[in-house]
């Protein structure tokens, strides 16, 4: 049942503000109260610096800001926190349900790289085939580490690819794990939607213990989550979803049936994921050891499409009344790291290994392959994606006295990468095409439309391996030139031995304290992101829903050809090749008080040669080249490109303010605002093959998800109010415009701003027990409903981009217990 739902109330805003003032807003502040120095170790690798002393900006976000937000998954949870962070709704098909496609600084996902303890981690093995935003991105899957194993996470919202590497487009997220060597916490949280649907839960537990007598430790976390479907459909509105009796009549189930039910794939599927880590040290002589693992399980299920009775491939034997296809994803990913930190001759050395893998099984249920007729399996396996990375790293560090204010950094050091992708077959009843013929009814005579209705598996001409080495060395040197200036410099050199050959990235990086407390900065780089592996071999055989010209969705049935293929060289397809940036970026800071700390940051990135999706190509003689290359009939084709060369503009805005009322407690304010605006500066010439059939390489829908698909800008205003045994946490979020790109410009659908109101409220019962309880869009707001809704499921009346989902509101209680 649809809840009654509450879009863009007048009196949201006024409410909203309501709660902050009853925190204490129109107080006078104290100077007395001080913003906390945070010390960061992304960003520079000599010396640590402060948040506020970075030359680069810096968001550091805490562990008890996590927990505070009621959300179970990394991935959303960052989207609450961070202005610069966007995370859509729903975003396509295939398996980009599962790992969402996230943006920062308005590039996806993928433009960003992921540290953990500040080593690379792993990238997923599912691409995000069938996205619309961040399509054929092969992000870090974030919501596969555990929470509960968390100490804080440092955000570089800067170019960092001569630091670190491949993908440090947008930045880089450092995720720093526990080092507590005692004591520990358990936390329950359980929650619901408004509307009753989508329960979550979330367990977690982590515990330190002591190694050796020298500060060592061991830290151990457990965290379990599972989140159930829920769906925002309408009733399907089409007229006959059977078809007609014999006589020609209507059938009278029209008139009858639960028109509901085939809507369930608009919105979240069932989501479970178990969990664990560790972290440890042990110091040796001169020599400290370190490793830190962690390890996850996910259970996924989530409906891909939704078939009527009338529809050929239902058969009535099997699925007299329709049904929905279910995708079912198993998936094991891990990752050990294993080093060791000394000194040697005045060099501080640190030498490590880390190997991780995700492994994922796809599986079809509730479907059928109609080309087998009635006796076919309603449930099969389609496909096992495998991606390994293992990364091997020496680094140096020492401090020169040149006579400079302080001693020169000086940090160099070497980086080996492996890397294999693997894509297995599935059962091969799944891509097996059959000779059967309906044998009467509606449909006497006729074949079925060949493959898995929803999705197809993978057969073994669609399965491969591929693997590639890649060998680095940077130098990187900073120094405060005087006590006001520092000036930074780092260099990179990559070999990759595939087509991504061998890049060159550099950065000069400043500040300058103008004034105590007053500074600027600024930096200028230029960056890359090799092809992902999943890129250059990918392929799939799959349906894709697209709105028409008319305003109806259609389904088509797709192939998509690895960018070397026979076939995608038809079409004009070219190897793919690096994507290469320039970064420019500058800086104010300000601490006017022991109490205030504001950042506010410029920056433009150029991005030559973005991969991208084709458009769609379809017709007859797309259709006759897949046909020649052994592929069934009447499909259309897509591939990956080098298609786009892009330019961002922004500005990040941050500001924090704490006010001691005394009596009344402790007030943290903060406020942080993010703008970007992402330009099509050139495009790839469209093959001859493809201008010759009438096609645009990357259509207009494509350019507009590149370009206006999410939010301009977000702004984001924070109260943590301390006072005695109760804390509450407010934040109030405002998503800028966004707008869902048709292929015509009549299908576009422009969404408006939204203010989202979460709120937390802890009370510390005990000195070990806290309860507390809390909503997340307070006020249930939802998008704009001017969605192009599919009659035949009900779906769509709501978009897919929303950054804060088409859910509405969801409360939740938790249960905390801390121990010695």
């Amino acid at each position: 049942m649809m809840p009654a739902h509450l879009t863009a109330r007048p009196t949201q805003l006024a409410l909203a503000i309501s709660l902050l003032a009853s925190t204490g807003f129109a107080a006078a502040a104290s100077d007395t109260a001080t913003v906390q120095d945070v010390v960061v170790t992304t960003g520079t690798r000599g010396e640590q610096r402060t948040v506020a002393d970075s030359p680069v900006p810096i968001d550091v976000v805490t562990n008890d800001q996590l927990t505070a937000t009621g959300k179970t998954g990394l991935k959303e949870i960052l989207n609450q926190l961070l202005p610069s962070f966007n995370l859509p709704g729903i975003n396509g098909g295939g398996t980009s349900w599962t790992v969402r496609a996230t943006t920062l600084r308005g590039l996806t996902g993928d433009e960003v790289l992921y540290l953990v303890n500040g080593k690379r981690r792993h990238n997923t093995a599912l691409i995000n085939n069938l996205a619309r935003i961040g399509n054929g991105g092969v992000p870090v899957d974030l919501d596969l580490i555990p929470v509960a194993a968390i100490d804080h996470i440092e955000v570089l919202r800067d170019g960092a690819a001569a630091q670190y590497g491949s993908d440090a487009i947008a930045g880089v997220i450092n995720i720093v794990l526990k080092k507590g060597e005692s004591g520990g916490a358990a936390e329950t949280t359980l929650g619901q939607n408004y509307a009753g649907d989508g329960k979550s839960g979330h367990q977690t537990l982590d515990w330190g213990t002591r190694l050796g007598q020298d500060g060592g430790f061991a830290h151990f976390a457990l965290d379990a989550k599972a989140n159930e479907p829920s769906t925002r459909a309408q009733l399907s509105t089409t007229p006959h979803p059977y078809n007609p009796l014999p006589n020609g009549q209507p059938d009278p189930r029209d008139q009858t049936v639960d028109r509901s039910m085939w809507g369930q794939s608009y919105g979240a599927g069932r989501d479970a994921v178990v969990s664990g880590s560790y972290n440890a040290e042990l110091p040796l002589q001169n020599v400290d050891l370190y490793s830190f693992a962690t390890l996850a399980q996910r259970n996924s299920r989530k409906n891909t499409g939704s078939f009527l009775p009338n529809n050929v491939n239902s058969l009535v034997e099997v699925y007299p009344d329709g049904f929905n296809a279910y995708r079912r994803i198993y998936e094991t990913d891990y990752q050990l790291a294993v080093g060791g930190r000394g000194d040697v001759a005045g060099w501080k050395w640190d030498l490590s290994t880390t190997y991780g893998e995700d492994h994922a099984r796809l599986d079809g249920e509730h479907t059928l392959n109609a080309t087998l007729g009635p006796g076919s399996p309603t449930s099969f396996n389609l496909a096992s994606q495998i991606y390994d990375q293992w990364t091997n790293n020496l680094d140096f560090t020492r401090g020169f006295d040149v006579g400079l204010a302080k001693p020169l950094d000086v940090s160099a050091g070497v980086e080996h990468r492996y890397e294999r992708y693997q894509i297995k077959p599935g059962n091969e009843l799944a891509y097996e095409i059959g000779d059967y013929v309906i044998p009467s009814g509606f449909y006497a005579g006729q074949h079925p439309q060949p493959g898995l209705a929803s999705y197809a598996a993978t057969s073994p001409a669609d399965a491969g391996d591929i693997n590639r080495n890649n060998l680095a060395a940077y130098l990187d040197v900073g120094a405060d030139i005087t006590r006001q200036w520092y000036v930074g410099a780092a260099a990179r050199f990559e070999h990759y031995d595939d087509s991504a050959g061998n890049t060159v990235a550099g950065k000069l990086t400043t500040r300058y304290q103008f004034l105590p407390g007053y500074a600027v900065r600024g930096t200028v780089s230029n960056g890359f992101k090799a092809p992902s592996l999943a890129q250059q071999i990918f392929a799939s055989s799959t349906f894709t829903g697209q709105v028409d010209a008319n305003g109806v969705w259609q389904t088509y049935p797709v192939k998509v050809l690895p960018v070397n293929s026979p076939e995608a060289q038809a079409l004009g397809a070219d190897p793919l090749k690096p994507e290469k940036s320039t970064n420019f970026s500058i800086g104010f800071t300000a601490e006017p008080t022991r109490a205030t700390r504001l950042t506010i940051d410029a920056y433009q990135i150029r991005i030559r040669d973005r991969i991208v999706q084709t458009s769609l190509l379809t017709g007859p003689v797309v259709s006759g080249i897949l046909v020649a290359n052994g592929f069934a009939p009447g499909q259309s084709a897509q591939y990956y490109t080098n298609g786009a060369d892009t330019k961002t503009n922004g500005v990040d805005v941050v500001g924090e303010y704490t006010s001691d009322f005394q009596q009344y407690g402790l007030v943290k304010w903060s406020a942080g605002y993010a703008w970007d605006k992402t330009e099509i500066t050139h495009l790839k010439d469209t093959p001859a093959v493809l201008q010759n059939l009438g096609y645009s390489l990357f259509n207009r829908q494509q350019q507009g998800d590149l370009t206006v698909g999410t939010p301009r800008d977000k702004l984001v205003f924070g109260a943590n109010w301390l006072y005695d045994r109760v804390t509450t946490d407010l934040r109030l979020t405002r998503y800028g415009q966004y707008t869902e790109t048709g292929t015509v410009a009549s299908n576009d659908r422009v969404y408006g701003a939204k203010w989202i109101t979460d709120l937390d409220i802890a009370f510390e019962a005990t000195k070990h027990v806290t309860v507390a309880v809390g909503a997340n869009n307070l006020f249930d707001v939802y998008p704009d409903k001017i969605g192009i809704v599919d009659a035949k499921t009900g779906s769509g009346a709501y978009g897919s981009f929303s950054p804060f989902g088409i859910t509405g509101g969801f409360y939740y209680a938790r249960l905390a217990y801390s121990f010695d």
